[in-house]
């Protein structure tokens, strides 16, 4: 238990410091836009990059487990998606930001930093491959499910280029691209080069985690859904529980990729939760509220996951 406690209290601590700093200094909102530019579209791009260029590009081909991990948060954005069908007596606009909520892990800012840290660089290739076909997932449902609730009126050639340009402009899938690439070829890019993406990737988990904590803070709580405790049931607990048993089922995976795929699924619901509801006027504020608690409550949840997974004690580990 001080094992995982001496990895989980500084991951955590850098959240804590993040939240301390924005209750504690009135600083506006707008001063996190560079360091987020900074986060999204160059540190954790780097590490991804340079973490896939120097894996085996056979190790970048396991369709099964892609289609695994991709199905179980289907399979969680469908659960908490039809709860919130029921509880909202038909809002699919509403039911799809919850559903969001009950899928969508922090695999950007949160998932490389914990994978890496708590199983070391083999778990690169096992988290890229999951934040890169979650995010497609992802991306797609969201405006398909709008278009569905009557809250985008596009038709569908337009749609789909959205949803094409969503994925393939967004800085992880294409750093993701470039180094499956990059392993394809075998190129090492130049000395000076490498030391530069050493040093972003270096920066790349302590400022995400900085940055989730001052965001999470500087988002007032307003309203609490009712509903909060089922969608973090959904992801918190089942969503890491349907991956692991998709996955044993399935059988014939390394441990490490079965533990990376339960860390990425026990994370918190992303900030893009927030920020879905935010561009469709759509739950803002329950939104805001489920990152916030969700963040809150998976000290407790992720740090249980990691004793288990650091210990042994689920199947196929």
């Amino acid at each position: 238990m001080q094992d995982v406690l001496t990895l989980a209290l500084p991951f955590f601590g850098l959240i804590l410091v993040g939240f301390a700093s924005g209750k504690i200094r009135s600083l506006p909102a707008a001063g996190l836009d560079w360091m987020n530019f900074f986060i999204l579209y160059l540190a954790l791009p780097a590490l991804f990059f340079q973490l896939l260029a120097q894996t085996p590009v056979e190790e970048l081909t396991n369709l099964a487990y892609v289609a695994a991990t991709t199905f179980a948060t289907y399979c969680a954005f469908a659960l908490a998606f039809c709860i919130g069908v029921v509880i909202t007596r038909g809002n699919i606009a509403v039911a799809t930001i919850q559903g969001m909520a009950g899928a969508y892990s922090n695999i950007g800012y949160m998932g490389p930093g914990l994978t890496l840290a708590a199983l070391g660089s083999a778990a690169a290739v096992p988290t890229a491959l999951i934040f890169c076909f979650d995010n497609i997932l992802l991306f797609t449902l969201l405006p398909l499910m709008m278009a569905l609730g009557g809250t985008q009126d596009a038709d569908a050639k337009t749609m789909a280029l959205r949803v094409l340009k969503q994925i393939f402009t967004h800085p992880f899938i294409i750093a993701t691209i470039l180094g499956v690439g990059a392993a394809a070829i075998g190129f090492q890019p130049p000395r000076a080069l490498d030391t530069l993406l050493t040093f972003l990737r270096n920066a790349a988990a302590p400022c995400a985690l900085f940055a989730l904590g001052v965001s999470v803070a500087l988002r007032p709580l307003v309203r609490v859904p009712g509903e909060l405790p089922v969608l973090l049931l959904i992801k918190l607990i089942l969503h890491p529980l349907l991956i692991l048993a998709l996955l044993n089922w399935i059988g014939g995976f390394e441990p490490l990729w079965v533990a990376t795929a339960v860390l990425m699924a026990c994370l918190p619901p992303a900030a893009n939760v927030f920020v879905m509801a935010q561009s469709y006027h759509t739950y803002v504020e329950r939104a805001s509220a489920v990152v916030m608690l969700g963040t809150l409550v998976s000290v407790v949840t992720v740090t249980a996951f990691l004793y288990l997974i650091t210990n042994n004690m689920l199947p196929g580990l």
